[in-house]
């Protein structure tokens, strides 16, 4: 509270609250009238936390139940305290039903009432600092959902016609409306935030929070109280209490990117808010209610973290209810041109005078040949420094950064497709690695950079057999 303001027709009274009042460093106006103070507070509505406000002033001043409903038409929140000398139970609830905050008995224990009902105040405004808090992060998150929603349309522009996306959008479609957990794997770059967010878009909560968290750019000692909240003192620093994210998302969805990156203790946590919907804030031992559907994404291979005791294999159960793979960009290479087409678009939108340009056909072929090891993420890079750097009709390829333009040219048979040229090469590297590693599929998914479930996916695809070339 800011400052305070007492009224009260007895001198000694107005000294005992001044001096008590003053001794914790709040700033307090005294008045002998209820005329006076609200006089006061109409003048300085913002500065005033809170009203002491004696009952009766005499004959001739408006008693205390008429100047309360007028302090309130002022400043609608503000608390008040109500004092009498002579109180009655219907004179207590006549005050509290025009709004009083509290109402208490002058008697030789009134420093103590007073100071106790200033504790109950305290812990209100904190309870409203959080609240004040929690609704400006769901208005933060109310126009970034606005963003989602403008991006994603129809479709929610996950570009691409490729087989193996429209698979991914047909199960996400379909996994939408289930509430339950679901868990998308894949390289970095590959969208897995885009499926996620679109299974949000296609849900019934829709109209509720989409939070996101990437638990892997929050330090493991931080990680829980972002996730959870804290309370005040939970740890050094912690010097007030504060929400959580599962509770900004309360009502709709948390989006927990790269859960492989967590420690087992943290993921207890995230099992338990998912099993029994609710969470506890570091430092209580409350437990606090949440409504939120988890969607968690990796890009390491669970089953293998598993196995090496760095994740649960129970809150793996719980998660991979639905489990959506997103495939490399370079096993939907057909989608490259419209992607890049697309980002295009959207740049020369956003930077004024910046002029709309094709690929040439020679910069197409770049795109399509080089292997995107950044996948989506790095072609959306490369579009659009492409877009801003190029100065002829077309986008050529010294336009695009040197790795991609720089690339070894493809030398294809003339009467082998691209698909086919791509797949030949695929087979070819899958059988060296493996010769390699003596065809330990683990260590070969290592040597390939991939996860085992990515490794399995090309092994059952080419129909590999040690046995048969």
């Amino acid at each position: 509270m800011t400052e305070i303001i007492v009224a009260d027709d007895q001198i000694e009274v107005l000294d005992m609250l001044i001096r008590s009042l003053r001794e914790d460093t709040r700033k307090v106006h005294a008045f002998s009238t209820g005329r006076e103070a609200l006089a006061y507070l109409q003048q300085h509505p913002n500065q005033i936390g809170l009203a002491i406000l004696d009952l009766d002033y005499g004959p001739d001043e408006p008693d205390g139940l008429e100047i309360l409903p007028q302090m309130l038409e002022s400043v609608p929140d503000l608390p008040v305290i109500m004092l009498t000398g002579q109180g009655t139970i219907d004179t207590a609830v006549a005050a509290l039903r025009l709004g009083a905050t509290d109402f208490i008995e002058k008697d030789f224990y009134i420093e103590d009432k007073i100071e106790l009902s200033l504790e109950k105040l305290d812990r209100v405004y904190q309870a409203l600092k959080e609240n004040a808090q929690l609704r400006a992060e769901v208005q933060d998150l109310g126009r970034e959902n606005q963003f989602y929603r403008d991006e994603f349309g129809k479709r929610y522009q996950i570009i691409g016609s490729s087989p193996k996306l429209q698979q991914i959008l047909q199960r996400a479609q379909t996994v939408a409306p289930i509430p339950r957990p679901a868990l998308i794997t894949g390289e970095p770059g590959t969208g897995k935030e885009l499926v996620a967010a679109a299974i949000h878009y296609g849900s019934d909560r829709k109209d509720r929070p989409f939070v996101k968290v990437n638990c892997a750019a929050i330090a493991d000692q931080l990680l829980e109280s972002e996730l959870f909240g804290h309370e005040k003192g939970a740890y050094t620093g912690a010097t007030e209490a504060r929400t959580g994210k599962f509770e900004a998302a309360s009502g709709g969805t948390l989006f927990l990117d790269e859960i492989g990156n967590t420690t087992p203790e943290f993921q207890q946590n995230v099992l338990r808010a998912i099993e029994y919907s609710e969470i506890q804030r570091v430092g209580s031992a409350t437990p606090i209610f949440v409504d939120v559907r988890v969607i968690a994404a990796t890009n390491t291979d669970l089953e293998t973290e598993i196995a090496e005791g760095r994740f649960r294999q129970d809150l793996y159960d719980r998660l991979r209810f639905e489990v959506l793979h997103m495939p490399p960009l370079r096993e939907r290479r057909e989608d490259i041109p419209a992607l890049a087409d697309y980002f295009v678009a959207q740049i020369v939108e956003e930077v004024p005078g910046l002029q709309k340009r094709d690929f040439s056909d020679a910069a197409t072929e770049r795109l399509m040949t080089y292997s995107w090891p950044g996948n989506v993420r790095e072609l959306k890079f490369a579009a659009e420094r492409a877009a801003c750097v190029a100065r002829g009709t077309e986008i050529e390829p010294g336009d695009l950064p040197p790795e991609v333009s720089q690339q070894a040219p493809q030398s294809p048979e003339l009467n082998d497709g691209f698909e086919s040229q791509v797949q030949s090469y695929e087979l070819s590297l899958l059988r060296r690695i493996l010769d390699k590693v003596s065809w330990n599929q683990r260590e070969a998914a290592k040597q390939l950079k991939l996860s085992y479930d990515q490794f399995r996916h090309l092994y059952r695809k080419y129909k590999l057999n040690k046995e048969k070339p």
